[in-house]
């Protein structure tokens, strides 16, 4: 019994600490006027001008959404998890 307790705290010990501490890396920030923002709020600001751009351009061309409430949202999110995934991963 206490040989098979060793066994799985041996077994699942030794990776816990590693995952832990896998992130204290430094988080990509952004050095604007003096005031350091993550990376993240940069890639949100972009994505909300980029939403901007688009609904402009769909009123443009005439396109009637049927849900706006949920498409802008979700374009806005989908942007900046695509500006995040483009420029930091």
């Amino acid at each position: 019994m206490i040989a098979n307790r060793i066994r799985r705290l041996r077994h699942f010990g030794l990776p816990l600490p590693v995952l832990a501490l896998s992130g204290c890396s430094r988080a990509p920030s952004f050095d604007i006027l003096g005031s350091f923002f993550p990376a993240w709020l940069v890639c949100l600001a972009l994505a909300l001008l980029f939403t901007v751009a688009v609904r402009w351009v769909l009123m443009r061309v005439h396109v009637v959404l049927a849900l706006p409430i949920v498409t802008y949202p979700s374009l806005t999110a989908l942007l900046t998890f695509a500006l995040w995934l483009a420029f930091f991963q």
